[in-house]
């Protein structure tokens, strides 16, 4: 059968096609996360999903989507009356953007009633109007923290609680939560991405044939839109024939004992934490026997279950890549089939460890001469040359990341929410209130009341409601935490080029840029060796990419720290002009040493002093080794106006960092 628009010829469409059906057939599977490259149809793809959804049986009136068979006993617009009476309509879905407010999301009090009235009113938001619908995000790696703790109670519990203001309304939230996100701009927080239930990638074919069927339809489509659906109506209405087919047969579908076993024993396979995927797999296993007409799941469907809901689940940070050992997964299904449930699993006892068949496949360090030049491991000293001189090294492996200690900027700044530095935010404890600077935003209603009491008399105020003008109005500051733009300016030259002393500085950047995902700032990667600077990743909020770069960063040659210095000064010009309310914080990370070009050290100071005179946060993270040391990163770190701290110190547990902390608060 063909496949009609805007379900597109890419590659992944087949995945994402059959898990939107799955959560149609049975929602109860938790969703579907979509992660792909630009322009491949996410989007269209999951708005078309709405009109192959049967209709929803309402309560005439409801504004929360109460069922007539078995409506909400806590319903703000209840009680309903039980035993029919209800209407019908489409199913509905709701799209959260990216830069909604909190009360959008989850109502408020409607001030404009509890003003002129007096009456608490409350007007519900969208999680009320996605309750038996989809809720759909695009973009959702850039949904801001506080909606994203909203939407995780909301799935959590199939309710929204709103607690503000002087309301307290519980409403029922039970939606389909589909998302679509560019890995390129930043991966997910690990709390929300454990909530989709499935996950699918998606990428542009690269099948010349393809990309011209896709071209044809969408040209199609432009031209007559009408004469396109009605096209493809008939296929729309049989596979909406087949989703309700799929529903009624939902409850008569058995899950056996030993699809069970296969189950639980994939998920300890591929050591996912928690149970939520066993019951996803178990969900979406019995929805793939109801989709394909059966009422016995076969292991066909634990295979397809597994595919489609654990490449997300195997992450342990966001430098993972996605993905699932399909040898390893039939390995797995076949030792845990019926025919083989009480066997030994592992008779010879390698069977499980890492180094055996389907043991995750992780690679044997090298050791020894043998090998190629990347593997062999150089005599000490080897790759260090002395200033001034030294070919290229080949890259080096970071060392293992650690936790590291909060650098923020100093100051309260203004930027996109996130979790670093101090900032005056749209979200976070109330600090005060303010007559406002434009438009009202955010109402403090204890001051907005404050102010227009004193005037009631004088108003000709004689009912309930209370006389509010304009001038009384007060907009609430609030104090949160912004997300910054941390710049790494590391060296990569000769005097750093020791592969024992390379593999730490790698292991502290790429600590660093895990609290950059875990405090959703933007990074950036500048490097210096030889005789010049390079932008090796422009800001972006893709860690992931940034560690790319450094695991292939290679090392040697002079040291042009001016060249790194005023190439990050660029940088950050022009990322002011593109944000000028995201604050940055330049991490250099070196020992200080400059000999590139001509007066390479008075060229470093200038450069140096350039970001003191604008006020730019900075840090030098020294990586100076040995018994004799210069204290030149200390002596870059005051030219800079900021602080200089060396790896050991870095490190959250470190008793030397926490020492150092001490006795600047003393001072």
């Amino acid at each position: 059968m063909t496949t009609p628009f805007p379900f597109t010829a890419v590659v992944g469409q087949d995945d994402l096609r059959l898990a939107l059906l799955l959560n149609a057939v049975s929602p109860s599977v938790g969703g579907v996360l979509v992660r792909g490259e630009k322009g491949t149809a996410k989007s269209t793809a999951v708005r078309a999903l709405t009109s192959l959804l049967p209709e929803v049986a309402v309560v005439p009136g409801c504004r929360f989507s109460c069922d007539p068979l078995s409506s909400d006993p806590a319903c703000p617009d209840g009680p309903h009356e039980g035993g029919g009476g209800g209407a019908s309509r489409p199913a509905r879905m709701v799209e959260l953007p990216v830069g909604a407010s909190e009360d959008r999301l989850v109502g408020a009090l409607d001030i404009e009633r509890a003003l002129a009235e007096g009456v608490k009113a409350f007007e519900p938001g969208l999680l009320a109007a996605a309750h038996r619908g989809i809720l759909y995000v695009d973009e959702v790696n850039l949904l801001h923290d506080h909606l994203v703790d909203l939407l995780l109670d909301a799935a959590a519990m199939g309710a929204s609680y709103v607690e503000r203001e002087g309301v307290s309304v519980r409403h029922a939230a039970r939606f389909l939560l589909v998302g679509t996100m560019n890995p390129e701009e930043g991966e997910l927080r690990p709390q929300l991405l454990d909530r989709f239930g499935l996950t699918v990638e998606v990428a542009a074919s690269r099948e010349p044939d393809e990309r011209v069927e896709v071209v044809r339809r969408r040209l199609a489509y432009d031209d007559d839109p009408a004469a396109f659906a009605a096209r493809w109506a008939d296929e729309e209405a049989a596979v909406r024939q087949r989703i309700v087919a799929a529903r009624e047969l939902l409850p008569s579908v058995r899950l056996g004992d030993g699809a069970l076993r296969q189950i639980a024993a994939t998920c300890a396979a591929f050591e996912v934490d928690g149970m939520r995927a066993d019951i996803v797999m178990a969900r979406t296993a019995t929805a793939l026997a109801a989709w394909a007409g059966r009422t016995d799941v076969l292991a066909e469907d634990v295979r397809q279950a597994a595919l489609l809901a654990l490449p997300h689940r195997r992450r342990r940070n966001p430098f993972d890549a996605p993905g699932l050992d399909e040898d390893k997964l039939d390995e797995t299904l076949e030792e845990f089939s019926d025919s083989s449930g009480d066997d030994d699993p592992d008779p010879d006892g390698d069977g499980g460890g890492p180094g055996g068949p389907g043991g995750g496949g992780q690679p044997e360090p090298d050791e020894g001469p043998a090998g190629d030049g990347a593997g062999a491991r150089p005599e000490e000293g080897e790759g260090a040359p002395a200033p001034g001189g030294g070919g290229e090294q080949s890259p080096v492996r970071a060392a293992e990341p650690f936790r590291t200690k909060v650098l923020s900027v100093p100051g309260i700044g203004e930027g996109a929410a996130g979790r670093r530095s101090r900032a005056r935010t749209e979200h976070g404890r109330t600090t005060g209130a303010h007559r406002p600077r434009g438009t009202l935003t955010k109402l403090h209603l204890a001051a907005t009341v404050q102010a227009a009491a004193p005037h009631q008399r004088a108003r000709g105020r004689s009912g309930r409601g209370l006389v509010v003008r304009r001038d009384d109005l007060r907009q609430a500051a609030r104090e949160g935490r912004e997300g910054n733009l941390v710049l790494f300016v590391v060296d990569a030259s000769g005097s750093m080029a020791a592969r024992q002393r390379m593999s730490a500085v790698k292991g502290a950047v790429l600590s660093l840029l895990l609290d950059a995902y875990q405090r959703r700032d933007k990074v950036g990667l500048v490097t210096f060796r030889g005789s010049a600077a390079d932008v090796a990743l422009p800001p972006t909020s893709s860690v992931d990419a940034a560690a790319a770069r450094l695991e292939s960063l290679p090392t040697g040659g002079r040291t042009p720290l001016a060249a790194g210095l005023l190439k990050a000064h660029d940088v950050l010009r022009v990322e002011r002009l593109r944000d000028p309310a995201r604050r940055a914080l330049v991490v250099v990370v070196t020992d200080g040493r400059a000999t590139g070009g001509p007066e390479p050290v008075a060229l470093a100071s200038r450069a140096a002093r350039l970001f003191a005179a604008e006020g730019v946060a900075s840090v030098v993270v020294d990586c100076e080794s040995g018994p004799v040391r210069l204290g030149l990163a200390g002596r870059l770190a005051g030219e800079l106006g900021g602080s200089a701290v060396t790896l050991d110190e870095l490190r959250a547990d470190s008793i030397a960092g926490l020492v150092k902390d001490e006795q600047r608060r003393a001072a």
